[in-house]
């Protein structure tokens, strides 16, 4: 999956346990008429791929969903999800396969049919 939007925020790495488990966490501010702001994390070697751009950049990350399950002391069941980012890149204005937002500049206007020219509708 794909997601893509302005840059918000970007986290400085953060190391957890004795494994040196590595998460960097950056938000983004989706481009759609109602825009989220989704929190999306890398993790271990990907923290890296974050050096390399700033906060305000427009961006198309790839993903993954993750979910977990947790039993709490009570034995119930509470359920996490995550999103992990995996690729991240500059986002190109005019990318092949996008389409172009609809305006009255995209249409040319209509040929009027002259006297000169037979009328083929059946009606």
């Amino acid at each position: 999956m794909e997601v893509t939007g302005k840059i918000k925020k970007i986290d400085e790495v953060k190391t957890f346990g004795a494994s040196g488990f590595r998460k960097r966490e950056l938000v983004i501010t989706t481009d759609e008429q109602y825009p989220q702001m989704l929190m999306i994390e890398f993790v271990q070697d990907k923290c890296d791929l974050l050096n390399n751009f700033n906060v305000g950049e427009d961006i198309k990350i790839s993903i993954n969903l993750r979910g977990r399950e947790w039993i709490n002391p009570e034995g119930e069941a509470k359920y996490f999800n995550s999103i992990q980012g995996w690729r991240i890149e500059k986002a190109q204005a005019g990318a092949p396969g996008e389409v172009p937002p609809m305006s009255a500049s995209n249409f040319a206007p209509a040929k009027s049919v002259s006297d000169n020219e037979p009328d083929d509708l059946p009606f």
